[in-house]
């Protein structure tokens, strides 16, 4: 009977003492999981076109665990945690040689840590080398057990983990050290990543790259070990160089994230084409190479069918002070030179003014004070309107701009979708010659409605929905409305 009642005596205190220990965990109030994150800015196939630090200067990328090669993942939970998807938040067993091992040095020897607690340590950025300190971290490993899915945890181990300096996440430390997204990564890569958030100073593989090297050659060994890679895996991935150096963040449309990015953080999908925009911006840094730094030149390329700006370059060189490549070319206001003649000739066609095979006088003309001269200071008398178009006569133009009027010419403008700027206020007949403030979006726009049969669509650089306003430009410079399905290029 004594017995019986010893035995009813222990469980109803270790029932006091589980309740006791619930309450404990439940009232565990859980510090802020929500963390900001690098802003990004993607192209039309979800490629990172450019990224922002956080405000404080560390890198630190949205990754989700789907996003993350399996291999990494099974070599992370080998090598740190093997029970992870078994225990509450803290490992029984290593927790049991810890605290033995701790008892007979006085001191914490070896880790007892499982991915969970070292989240909660991270979550916290409080010590854990003490006793209560790490009492505070196994309570809210138990807590965040409690309220989170595994996969929820390990996501925060994978967006908090330090990689050295200003690196924190997984994505982040791809990008740096390997210049590459996480979703495919070698044995080697995958061991260094395990290996650095242990002593990511320490580890850094631009400073310290023998003792980078040699950790992730130690979570190799172990990994052959425990069966998650072969042998020959391991010792040729061991052979692999490891990264002595860090890869640059991805930084291309850069004038076009930061227009992106002033319209809040976050992140951003563009209608630009990655491939496209390297292209075109070592096009431009090619052909300005050699000369005045304080030149500077813009590209715009878009689809005219829907508006979509595939590619745009702001400058030849962003970062340069000397040439100012801070400032977005294609949206300053310049004089567009004598690119507006092809819509004053069309103009005056949809009028019936001209025709191609019209003959114009290339002669000298005098308009009031204004006398039109050609570039190069030669009349070449009678030609077709097609071939003054062609040789980009001056005297031709401004008589069919005087035909027309320089007031309906800045209507049609307007009609287009630009907002043209007059130096003078009243337009002159100047206007067909560049006289008029424009910028080149509002070229690439109008030059898109030329290619479209005179339907003018406004450029779009973020993905919108499936119909969008047309502009039909007529003979008068009056625009029509109708509406019609985007189409991709």
């Amino acid at each position: 009977m004594a017995r019986l009642l010893a035995l009813v005596l222990v469980l109803w205190t270790l029932a006091l003492g589980r309740d006791a220990a619930d309450r404990w965990i439940d009232a565990t109030e859980l510090p802020l999981l929500v963390q900001a994150t690098s802003p990004e800015v993607r192209d039309r196939n979800g490629e990172l076109l450019r990224a922002y630090t956080v405000e404080d200067g560390r890198w630190r990328m949205a990754v989700t665990a789907e996003a993350v090669d399996p291999r990494f993942t099974a070599m992370l939970i080998a090598y740190e945690d093997k029970r992870f998807a078994r225990h509450a938040g803290v490992d029984a067993w290593a927790a049991l040689r810890a605290a033995a091992q701790g008892l007979r040095h006085g001191r914490i020897v070896s880790g007892a840590s499982t991915l969970t607690m070292q989240v909660a340590r991270l979550l916290e950025e409080g010590a854990t080398g003490t006793w209560r300190g790490k009492l505070r971290q196994v309570r809210l490993a138990l807590a965040l057990e409690r309220r989170l899915s595994k996969t929820q945890i390990l996501q925060l181990y994978l967006e908090r983990a330090p990689y050295g300096g200003n690196i924190e996440g997984l994505r982040a430390a791809t990008l740096a050290w390997f210049g590459k997204e996480p979703r495919r990564l070698t044995p080697a890569e995958s061991a260094l990543l395990v290996a650095l958030p242990q002593a990511p100073e320490a580890r850094r593989p631009d400073r310290h790259p023998q003792a980078a090297r040699a950790a992730r050659d130690r979570v190799l060994t172990r990994m052959a070990a425990a069966g998650v890679i072969d042998s020959d895996t391991a010792r040729a991935a061991m052979r692999d160089p490891a990264p002595e150096s860090r890869h640059p963040v991805p930084m291309l449309a850069p004038h076009m994230a930061d227009r992106a990015l002033a319209q809040g953080r976050g992140r951003h999908d563009l209608t630009l084409d990655a491939g496209l925009q390297r292209q075109l911006e070592a096009l431009v840094a090619t052909h300005m190479t050699g000369r005045d730094v304080r030149l500077s030149a813009a590209l715009v390329l878009a689809d005219h069918r829907s508006g979509e700006i595939l590619a745009s370059v702001g400058s030849p060189d962003y970062a340069a002070t000397r040439g100012q490549g801070f400032i977005d070319m294609t949206r300053a206001r310049r004089s567009p030179g004598s690119t507006l003649k092809p819509l004053v000739y069309g103009l005056a066609f949809d009028r019936g003014l001209a025709h191609p095979e019209t003959l114009i006088a290339d002669t000298p003309v005098q308009f009031g004070t204004y006398a039109p001269q050609n570039f190069d200071g030669i009349f070449m008398g009678e030609m077709r309107a097609a071939r003054a178009l062609q040789l980009s006569r001056n005297v031709p133009v401004v008589r069919l701009t005087e035909a027309l009027g320089p007031a309906h010419l800045m209507t049609a403008l307007r009609r287009a979708g630009m907002a043209p700027e007059l130096p003078g206020g009243a337009p002159g007949l100047a206007v067909s010659l560049g006289g008029v403030g424009v910028t080149l979006e509002e070229m690439v726009t109008l030059y898109a409605a030329l290619a479209n049969g005179g339907t003018a669509r406004p450029l779009r650089w973020t993905p919108g929905p499936g119909f969008t306003t047309l502009s039909v430009i007529d003979a008068r410079g009056h625009a029509g409305r109708s509406r019609a399905p985007r189409r991709r290029p």
